[in-house]
């Protein structure tokens, strides 16, 4: 995760004094609000502090796949996640190599929103072998259709 010492920092009466540039900033990436008279304080968007909250979330699975020691990764990640049971042999052990390098270069990078990335698109993937979208023959439209300008 990001340290203080990345974060940028605001007095606290820049909230009140400059609101506009604060907001601006917090929307960019977390930011200090230092308090003279007590501890300062982090100021993030509600999508980074959800984008942390599932990294922890994740992390701690992982630790649990981690130290689980039944089992190849794949299996010991598709009983952590389930919806993995919906790709196939192959395709599982894929999404956990990939994940787990994810969850490492969030970690590295302090970028929680990697991994929540490579999770969503592998759960999307997953959810949508498991209603049978990707199992039929695709209808490939040849040549160009011209559309008039609206």
């Amino acid at each position: 995760m990001v340290t203080s010492s990345a974060l940028r920092a605001f007095p606290s009466s820049d909230l009140s004094r400059h609101a506009p540039r604060v907001f601006a900033a917090a929307e960019e990436g977390p930011i200090d609000v230092t308090r003279r008279d007590g501890e300062d304080l982090v100021m993030m968007s509600k999508r980074e502090a959800d984008a942390r909250e599932q990294l922890l979330q994740f992390a701690a699975q992982l630790i649990a796949v981690a130290t689980d020691d039944r089992g190849s990764l794949s299996d010991r990640m598709a009983n952590a996640f389930p919806w993995m049971l919906a790709l196939g042999e192959a395709d599982r052990a894929q999404c956990s190599h990939e994940l787990v390098d994810a969850a490492r270069a969030s970690f590295a990078t302090g970028q929680a929103g990697l991994v929540a990335a490579e999770l969503t698109s592998w759960r999307e993937t997953a959810t949508a072998l498991a209603a049978g979208l990707g199992t039929g023959p695709v209808d490939w439209i040849e040549g160009g259709v011209v559309v008039s300008r609206p």
